[in-house]
């Protein structure tokens, strides 16, 4: 999803995934919001759905920080036992100097967890809306909304 034109939206968009401002929805609150986007670090979500709470645990299994030629920022993270679902997922910024343009990115491979699997068309529904609404968080963290 494109977010912007320049060099400095993509350090904005770089700023607000360092932020986890990807997760600004009310339905979604962090467990560390202040968790350092490193390898190894593991971090949690919980989420508000249907009048009930799901805690989903991460940890990251790498970074991405390329500076030369189009330029990338982000992380990605494999979930942890109990997770709704077994993956991984991505969260990246993007910017390419020869068109100044800055997109973000998100990415998973999943295959559903117990619950999920009880659940599919809900659980399916529920990450489609996730990607909306983190898509949506992004545009409004490197607007300065």
């Amino acid at each position: 999803m494109k977010l912007g034109h320049g060099l400095n939206v993509f350090e904005r968009g770089k700023a607000a995934i360092r932020q986890w401002k990807m997760f600004d929805m009310p339905w979604a609150t962090l467990c560390w919001p202040d968790a350092a986007i490193e390898a190894g670090v593991t971090v949690a979500a919980v989420f508000s759905h249907f009048g009930f709470w799901s805690m989903n645990a991460a940890r990251i299994v790498y970074v991405i920080d390329e500076r030369e030629g189009v330029q990338r920022f982000g992380f990605a993270y494999g979930t942890l036992r109990d997770h709704a679902e077994i993956g991984e997922e991505r969260f990246s910024v993007e910017f390419d100097p020869a068109d100044q343009n800055v997109y973000y990115d998100i990415y998973a491979f999943s295959r559903p967890g117990f619950w999920a699997r009880l659940g599919y068309p809900i659980a399916r529904g529920l990450q489609k809306q996730f990607v909306r609404e983190s898509k949506a968080a992004m545009v409004r963290a490197v607007q300065g909304k």
